[in-house]
């Protein structure tokens, strides 16, 4: 039987090679006076940035720039919308990675209500967001986050107090989302490696989540297929395999779409305090402790072999599987080796690379989520997972 389930809406969805060049008809559908969000750099190393923009200025589109370079903080989003509430600001427009991503969603929001983005975080603010924003179309350039697909901004401060929390609303989802893989082929081998993780994880905490359902174990699976096939043949060879980084978008767009639905587990847990606290990019984190915290997902999960994400965890153990017909606890032992084996390929940078110390391992255990994870580990267990990884 078929547990009950919901399923949210989704954006428009443009995929596939040279869909960039129909961005100046989807805006021009929708208003005249557009704020584009890109990154610092990455725009302009794509090879197709200045044609992004001279295309939007050809459409005759009322054309106001603005650069993100760096992770969305709340002084950092307010100043922006304080500079563009009142002025009329009919689409914005995001080409960039998640950081891009969230601050365009985060903007497009706060554009048409009053106060600071601190007031209306989750966890943070006491006022309630109406959910009226501009229209919004995104535009990714990295194979990760899937923000292209959700309802939630991730906005961080970090320090001593620091956060990483969402604004969230149904009607904050994009619009329209033109993915096109191009768009991802200069992008550097060491961010294809961190946003591909955080999209690995994302699927992987999608899949055994305790709020899963059919629709989004199925995306997932195929996701976690494409990670199979494409992860590592997107970092090795990105510049020039199309094939990969088109294979790369489908996963990042699938984890998109199965978190906001199936909400994710420990290793976004551990994420918050960490990026809240120091200055670690969001896929470090998931491609560093993934390993770990799986490992002991597994070993806790092994004394119940009836257990709904113990048998979805054989079955991804059989997708990434070097070999058939073995025993299921000889495919988990192979799975958890391979993580291990994935992250070392990837040459991922450690958490002590960033500042993390073992006397900050208790403060950002006792501030870790486990979310819609499907088991408990324990303290100890969380405490090793991050030692592991110094």
């Amino acid at each position: 039987m078929i547990d009950s389930f919901q399923f949210s809406s989704l954006p428009e969805i443009i995929f596939g090679t040279g869909k960039r060049n129909e961005l100046p008809t989807v805006v021009k559908a929708i208003g005249k006076r557009v704020l584009l969000l890109t990154g610092s750099s990455s725009i302009h190393n794509l090879g197709h940035g200045e044609e992004i923009i001279t295309g939007l200025k050809k459409a005759e589109l009322d054309l106001n720039h603005e650069v993100i370079a760096h992770e969305p903080s709340p002084s950092m989003v307010d100043q922006i919308v304080e500079k563009y509430r009142g002025e009329g600001v009919q689409i914005v427009v995001a080409v960039g990675g998640g950081s891009v991503m969230d601050a365009g969603k985060a903007i497009s929001a706060m554009i048409p209500v009053e106060g600071s983005i601190r007031d209306y975080l989750e966890g943070i603010g006491e006022r309630v967001h109406t959910g009226e924003k501009i229209p919004f179309i995104a535009m990714p350039t990295t194979s990760g986050t899937g923000s292209e697909m959700t309802k939630n901004a991730v906005i961080s401060e970090v320090g001593e107090m620091g956060f990483k929390k969402s604004l969230r609303h149904d009607n904050f989802i994009p619009e329209v989302a033109i993915i096109d893989p191009e768009m991802m082929l200069s992008c550097p081998a060491s961010l294809t490696a961190s946003s591909g993780m955080d999209a690995f994880t994302q699927l992987l905490e999608s899949y055994v989540s305790v709020n899963a359902n059919p629709m989004t174990d199925a995306l997932a699976l195929q996701g976690l297929k494409k990670i199979k096939k494409y992860l590592l043949r997107a970092y090795l060879e990105g510049e020039n395999n199309i094939e990969a980084r088109s294979g790369m978008a489908l996963a990042a767009m699938f984890s998109g779409i199965t978190l906001s639905q199936a909400g994710l587990g420990l290793v976004h847990g551990f994420a918050s305090p960490l990026g809240g606290y120091f200055h670690i990019p969001h896929g470090v984190v998931c491609g560093s402790l993934m390993a770990p915290v799986f490992a002991y997902t597994i070993d806790n999960l092994k004394d119940q072999p009836d257990h709904p994400a113990l048998q979805k965890l054989i079955i991804a153990s059989k997708v990434f599987a070097d070999f058939k017909y073995k025993q299921d606890m000889e495919y988990l032992q192979s799975f958890k080796e391979k993580l291990i084996h994935i992250t070392n390929l990837l040459e991922l940078p450690r958490l002590s690379d960033y500042g993390f110390t073992k006397e900050n391992i208790p403060k950002v255990v006792d501030h870790t989520s486990h979310k819609q994870h499907p088991v408990q580990l324990t303290t100890e267990q969380m405490t090793d997972a991050l030692f592991s990884r110094m």
